[in-house]
């Protein structure tokens, strides 16, 4: 009896910690996902980069409406969380089919709109699916590397954001991530607490007559070797 006492007890507090939880997240959410489970965990999530890892941003420069690309330095598995808690508009993020298929969290990853991408394959089904999604007027976000790169490593840019920002018209939001303690990993730097700070510049658009200029500029700005666009 008293080990059915302490389980009935446990159970119940973990239920009322999971209501002041959801209550605590839909007061933090500031991004409208259309459903109200997900701003729920848009606020938990605000909440967890900001007072566990210590997320310190200015003003992300994305358009209150309308079509927006988000290019950011990817040096964790935690970027993603922290670029959703420094917006105020849902992300629409490009992520590797390897991930997006683990049975664990493709259901999450569905609910929130990614968008898988094909590495060993054309990925033209994705871009499709990000410029439809930009012709909704949504904003896209992608890791323009196309893989985890630590600071002080410079590869060459995929042309992703090229590609969608010539197609779409869509300005691209260069931003930078600092402070991750966990750099290099993808699960375990989210449990690694961090001085997280996120930067960023001044939009960039996709020119004709210098075609190219877009991703010298996007580099210089997610390596931290310029200051402003």
């Amino acid at each position: 009896m008293i080990a059915w006492a302490i389980l009935l007890v446990l159970l119940l507090a973990i239920v009322i910690a999971l209501a002041i939880l959801a209550r605590l997240g839909a007061r933090a959410s500031k991004a409208d996902w259309g459903r109200p489970w997900i701003n729920r965990l848009d606020g938990i999530n605000r909440l967890f980069c900001r007072r566990y890892h210590r997320l310190r941003h200015g003003r992300l420069v994305i358009p209150a409406s309308g079509a927006a690309i988000v290019a950011c330095n990817h040096v964790s598995g935690l970027d993603p969380l922290l670029l959703l808690a420094a917006a105020r508009r849902p992300l629409r993020f490009l992520i590797a089919r390897e991930w997006y298929d683990l049975w664990f969290l493709t259901w999450l990853f569905r609910a929130v709109g990614c968008i898988p991408v094909e590495r060993t394959r054309n990925p033209r089904a994705a871009y499709r699916a990000a410029r439809e999604a930009l012709a909704r007027g949504e904003v896209v976000a992608l890791f323009p590397h196309g893989r985890i790169a630590l600071d002080g490593e410079h590869p060459p840019l995929k042309r992703g954001a090229l590609v969608l920002a010539r197609l779409s018209g869509a300005p691209v939001v260069p931003v930078r991530l600092e402070g991750i303690r966990g750099q290099g990993r993808v699960l375990p730097a989210v449990w690694s607490r961090s001085r997280a700070r996120l930067r960023s510049f001044p939009a960039l658009y996709y020119s004709a007559d210098e075609p190219d200029r877009l991703l010298e500029r996007l580099g210089r700005l997610l390596s931290g070797r310029a200051s402003d666009a």
